[in-house]
């Protein structure tokens, strides 16, 4: 079902006009329709996860088929936000017994799975290496097996790798991808590259060198003497045998480079960028739209989370406010004969005046920081298909219930 409904949204998307800029008024239901990867970024500490799960949630409930949510973020959230135990690079589907505890009955299937950055790092080398020697000779390479997973861009370039992977192989209509927060999620997006470039780099042909010659020439002979003294010959060794390993996949990997970027710039590809108003998250989060424009990339979605009530920009609420905290002594006698029929301490004047005092002026401070997140919203300087916004739970999201009270207010 899911490779035939990909074929079909493909075809569609052939004939589907230009991409043009957004005014915000979109839905997420609509935008995702047309779309197989959405792939959640921005701050930390902002509720991406959370919102990435939702709108996985969603699309299960809503438009069907299988979606699956997959998380790159090494916190791992996501499993107890959706009740999954030990969930890994394997993906698990989300069990009905879940939805039907939050009364819910989707018309599709939720999957989820975390990278595992060592596990999928075998995985690619057993499908690249050229025949079985070589890839056990890597797998089998002690700097291999200290560095698979602590590589820089190691968990960047393999989580552009899985979702490849998992996209090629056509069994979801939709892959909702979780990044790591904002200035690392640009690695994510240049780790194919800049692995690629690597392989072909100067600093790596020096690297090989003693392990493809024990003849070294004048240049580089001083060089690999100090070498040997501070790492070893067999530090040396391994390096160079492990390189020299790679290299033999090198065309697989600048391949599937190009295949990765082209996927991520390709119609069936959005990103969502994930943010709260306050100044700081706000400034990270353009800044990485203005960064998906620039690369031509689809920013299809802004979701605000955490954003204060609209009332509380009214001018008439605020004059209540004001009335209330200017005539809190006017109001607290007439207010005490009722409270203190029940219990005296109630009617106390001065503590009636106290606390409506305290309530309009918090009112009103309120007032002042949802007037600023207004004006913050509307300078954003890139606007996309939709922008939305997802107002201040008092409670914390951890179950299915709680991703669907927060997906609905960005659904539609």
């Amino acid at each position: 079902m899911a490779a035939a409904r990909s074929t079909q949204r493909a075809g569609r998307r052939m004939d589907s006009p230009p991409r043009s800029p957004g005014n915000g008024s979109g839905s997420l239901d609509g935008l995702l329709a047309a779309k197989e990867i959405v792939i959640a970024c921005g701050p930390g500490g902002v509720g991406k996860t959370t919102t990435a799960a939702a709108v996985g949630v969603m699309a299960a409930l809503r438009q069907g088929g299988k979606v699956l949510v997959l998380t790159v973020d090494p916190a791992k959230r996501l499993a107890n936000a959706l009740g999954l135990e030990g969930i890994g690079n394997t993906e698990s589907r989300v069990p009905d017994e879940a939805f039907r505890s939050a009364g819910l009955k989707p018309r599709g299937e939720l999957w989820a799975a975390m990278l595992d950055t060592k596990q999928s790092w075998d995985a690619l080398i057993g499908r690249h290496a050229p025949d079985q020697q070589t890839r056990d000779a890597i797998l089998a390479n002690p700097l291999y097996k200290n560095i698979s997973g602590r590589f820089v861009q190691s968990h960047d370039y393999i989580a552009m790798e899985r979702l490849y992977e998992i996209h090629s192989d056509g069994q979801y209509d939709l892959i909702v991808v979780d990044t790591p927060p904002t200035r690392n999620a640009l690695d994510f997006l240049d780790a194919p590259q800049r692995l690629a470039d690597f392989f072909s780099s100067r600093l790596l042909r020096w690297l090989i060198v003693p392990y493809r010659s024990r003849l070294v020439n004048v240049a580089t002979r001083p060089f690999y003497q100090v070498a040997d003294r501070i790492l070893g010959t067999q530090f040396l060794a391994d390096i160079s045998e492990f390189f020299v390993l790679f290299q033999s996949m090198h065309d697989g990997f600048v391949e599937r480079a190009g295949a990765v970027q082209r996927l991520l710039s390709d119609r069936r590809t959005t990103f969502m960028v994930v943010s709260t108003l306050e100044g700081v998250p706000l400034r990270e989060a353009e800044f990485f739209a203005q960064e998906l424009t620039a690369r031509h990339l689809h920013l299809g979605a802004i979701v605000l989370n955490k954003v204060l009530p609209a009332y509380l920009q009214g001018s008439a609420a605020a004059t209540v406010a004001e009335a209330m905290k200017d005539r809190a002594e006017e109001l607290a006698t007439s207010l005490a004969p009722t409270l203190g029929s029940a219990d005296t301490t109630l009617g106390d004047v001065a503590q009636i005046r106290r606390v409506l005092t305290e309530v309009a002026e918090s009112f009103l401070n309120f007032r002042v920081v949802a007037l600023r997140e207004a004006e913050e919203k509307s300078q954003l300087g890139t606007v996309p298909e939709v922008l939305a916004t997802v107002p201040f739970f008092d409670t914390d999201i951890y179950d299915l219930a709680g991703l669907v009270r927060l997906g609905e207010q960005i659904w539609d």
